[in-house]
């Protein structure tokens, strides 16, 4: 299936049968036949087309932060864009990124140049494009605040550039989930601003959510995406699930709207959680509880 793209590509990039627990904050997820990890934009151009000619299923991911993969694993190939594709550059106000670069490493280096708009993603441990696609945001700020343009390659190998107004962000969306195609950078604006305010700004964004989140655990941060006028972790509090635990999964007992691997947890864990959890929220405040946590792979 994949003996010409090997061939295409430097064998360091490449692992056949790869565990994807090894790429997720969860530390859960069955194997990838295939992933690669390019680190250029020719390289990326090979393995979409590549798998759009060949009708080989294409998975990218980032760092895997927002990310719950089945325990049989994925089929055709995982590109992941982390650390090998994560340079970017300022320009006055304005910072372009490629799209694996930390969000929240983004942002540290967006306030050692005295610039102020992305202080509510430090500690986000996603990556730029995975948070650019889903509209990622924390403390009253999120992705569309600062973003100007996108620059996408499509599953053709061309590459296409998105102004912000084309992107019709909302909570959690925009149309690049949509879309036949797949983030290479992003520009974004910000303000000039004093650095030791921006600095101090990000510390208490930090100190927060050491406080109430279970950053010491492996999880996929927030499970459920937040219903309009209700707060996730309080309802299930109330509902008395609140630590509650399947297998290696647990709904923590520091933050209820976070389910962790307290572990040897797998994805069937979790998933049962999330489904008992939907169920109960359903039938006492008739909400239904949408996951936040994309969940991927062969059932």
């Amino acid at each position: 299936m994949f003996a010409e793209l090997l061939q295409q590509l430097p064998a360091e990039v490449l692992r056949e049968n790869e565990p994807m627990q090894n790429h997720t904050s969860f530390k859960i997820g069955g194997p990838a036949d295939l992933l690669v990890t390019p680190g250029s934009i020719e390289e990326i151009k090979r393995v979409v087309t590549y798998c759009h000619k060949h009708h080989i299923p294409l998975l990218v991911i980032g760092r895997g932060s927002n990310l719950l993969v089945r325990d049989k694993g994925i089929r055709g190939v995982v590109m992941k864009l982390a650390s090998n594709f994560q340079e970017f550059l300022l320009e006055g106000n304005q910072i372009q990124a490629q799209a694996g670069i930390s969000l929240s490493e983004l942002a540290q280096n967006a306030a050692a140049a005295s610039l102020q708009g992305l202080e509510f993603a430090e500690g986000i441990p996603g990556s730029l494009g995975g948070a650019v696609v889903m509209n990622a945001g924390a403390y009253d700020g999120e992705m569309s605040d600062v973003i100007i343009e996108v620059q996408a390659i499509m599953e053709t190998g061309e590459i296409k550039l998105f102004k912000a107004e084309e992107l019709n962000y909302s909570y959690r969306r925009s149309i690049l989930q949509e879309i036949p195609g797949y983030v290479l950078t992003a520009r974004m604006q910000l303000k000039s601003g004093d650095k030791n305010e921006i600095t101090a700004r990000m510390r208490e964004y930090a100190r927060r959510r050491a406080e109430k989140q279970p950053l010491e655990i492996p999880s996929a941060g927030s499970t459920f995406k937040r219903p309009d006028g209700h707060y996730v972790g309080p309802m299930i509090e109330e509902l008395g699930l609140k630590g509650f635990t399947l297998g290696g999964a647990q709904i923590s007992d520091k933050h209820a709207g976070f389910i962790v691997n307290r572990g040897g947890a797998s994805a069937a864990d979790v998933l049962d959680l999330i489904a008992l959890v939907q169920t109960r929220v359903k039938e006492k405040y008739g909400l239904d509880l949408q996951p936040e946590v994309r969940i991927v792979g062969e059932e």
